[in-house]
């Protein structure tokens, strides 16, 4: 079956894929601290199937598409348990650019912003794909 992006499900037996559309920005560089914790690298490969290269690429949401990230709130995430001190985490899989494996990272931090998402991936994605800041990108996600 084709798959392609649509914003709801048109079909109870057919899967929808929520395209979600930003502007790349470069963040602070607490993404790659977190992708380094021992505990975060095993959640990722057991939960994801990959270990995730140490780093996000963060998204800036435009305000449409801000809304269709909400309709995560209702699907069922892939949850990152912590170690204590640490935030929770829920991770959604995802496709970017020629179908490349992914995953979207929401920090459940309060104060989050909430037009901003970060995507983890086994490579880094700047290099694989020639990506810098400015640069619009679209991930593919299946609630």
């Amino acid at each position: 079956m084709k798959r392609e992006c649509m914003e709801k499900q048109t079909m109870k037996n057919e899967t929808s894929l929520i395209c979600l559309k930003g502007k790349i920005f470069s963040g602070t560089g607490e993404g790659a601290k977190f992708m380094e914790l021992p505990w975060v690298k095993r959640q990722m490969e057991e939960k994801l199937g990959f270990v995730p290269y140490p780093g996000t690429l963060n998204i800036k949401l435009s305000k449409d598409k801000v809304k269709l990230k909400n309709l995560l709130k209702r699907a069922k995430p892939i949850e990152i348990l912590p170690a204590e001190g640490y935030c929770h985490g829920k991770c959604f899989k995802a496709h970017l650019a020629k179908g490349l494996e992914c995953a979207i990272v929401l920090p459940q931090v309060r104060g989050y912003p909430e037009d901003v998402i970060e995507i983890i991936a086994p490579v880094n994605l700047r290099e694989k794909l020639q990506l810098k800041d400015g640069d619009i990108i679209e991930v593919m996600v299946a609630p």
